[in-house]
């Protein structure tokens, strides 16, 4: 419990005492909105990571080397924890914001950051609204700006870590559209902070590793019609071989899993 209270006390206290900071930054981005979004994101970073310092996450990143460095990027990645937007946050090369659900935009002061490092905000309920928002990740994208998104459209509470809720395949049209690389991102371990017991904040070493890239136009006619699934498969080949590193998978039970996966696979 007393992880518990240093978070939320530190994340509490940070929204209270950060607005004098806050509307410094609103003014630079009136003139310099580029500039805004730099010192907003080294702000949100340094403050992630004093929570998962709290939190006593030890964390390993695998396969950064894969992350394009000339151009801006789609990240998509499996979802079990709030700690997951953590963790990409501290983690990600560059600017990127999130996709949120629409209804994180009607809290006060977080929503205002969550702005100022290029969350973007998408009502899962309203077609229409859901289309705008979108469209705003391809323009991010045109400008330079990575794009995380989690196509299970929610937090997944399977016990088995490799059960990935079906994947939205609306959700990659910002790459389709946009023309950007699409990054695999398996992260494990993050529902073992938080999720499994709440309330308390318990230690847990958190794995994050970054897939190869691959563009939408270039796959093959049966995959580039349905690319979620091509993603999600990806994804779980990263957490299988996690689950078999960390003794978590039996070797001869991830053989049996990969017969049907290997298609997919392109590491």
């Amino acid at each position: 419990m007393i992880r518990f209270i240093l978070v939320a006390t530190t994340v509490i206290g940070f929204l209270v005492l950060s607005i004098p900071l806050m509307l410094v930054e609103w003014l630079i981005g009136r003139k310099d909105r580029r500039l805004r979004d730099v010192q907003s994101l080294k702000v949100v970073q340094a403050l992630f990571r004093l929570c998962l310092w709290l939190s006593g996450v030890k964390l390993t990143v695998k396969g950064r080397e894969h992350i394009p460095s000339d151009s801006a990027v789609l990240y998509v990645g499996n979802h079990r924890s709030y700690f997951d937007i953590l963790v990409g946050y501290v983690t990600v090369p560059g600017p990127m914001g999130f996709v949120a659900k629409k209804e994180m935009e009607q809290i006060p002061l977080l929503s205002n950051w969550m702005r100022y490092v290029n969350c973007l905000f998408l009502d899962r309920h309203n077609i229409k609204e859901g289309l705008k928002t979108i469209l705003e990740g391809i323009d991010q994208v045109k400008k330079g700006i990575s794009v995380w998104i989690f196509p299970e459209g929610t937090r997944n509470e399977q016990e088995n870590l490799l059960d990935l809720l079906p994947f939205k395949e609306g959700s990659l049209k910002i790459a389709e559209k946009g023309g950007c690389p699409v990054v695999p991102v398996a992260i494990t371990g993050t529902a073992d902070i938080f999720e499994k017991h709440l309330p308390f904040i318990r230690p847990s070493h958190v794995t994050i590793e970054f897939g190869r890239p691959f563009l939408i136009k270039e796959l093959a006619p049966e995959h580039k019609k349905f690319p979620g699934a091509y993603v999600g498969e990806q994804i779980k080949a990263l957490l299988r071989e996690e689950l078999v590193s960390q003794g978590k998978l039996p070797l001869e039970e991830a053989y049996i899993q990969t017969d049907k996966a290997k298609e997919y696979k392109n590491l």
